[in-house]
């Protein structure tokens, strides 16, 4: 039996397809610079990140929510693979 509707041509997004794996990386993400001085949401976003000290690290999933966190504060922090 035929599906009613034809699915489409378009390519699936890399993050659908890293789900779909299961096998999604991590980050870890170390605070580099000091908070002192800084931009209310951008201070924000490091606590959220649970970066609150120099040299602190955490490992967070890589998604969209935590990219786009990242990219906000990217002058803060370094990012690396695990």
């Amino acid at each position: 039996m035929q599906s009613r509707w034809q699915h489409s041509a378009a390519r699936t997004s890399l993050t659908s397809r890293r789900l779909k794996e299961g096998n999604m990386a991590n980050l870890k993400i170390t605070l580099k610079k000091s908070l002192n001085g800084r931009n209310k949401t951008h201070i924000a976003t490091a606590n959220s990140l649970g970066l609150r000290k120099i040299d602190d690290f955490t490992v967070q999933p890589d998604n969209a929510q935590t990219r786009g966190k990242i990219f906000q504060i990217s002058y803060l922090v370094k990012v690396e693979e695990v």
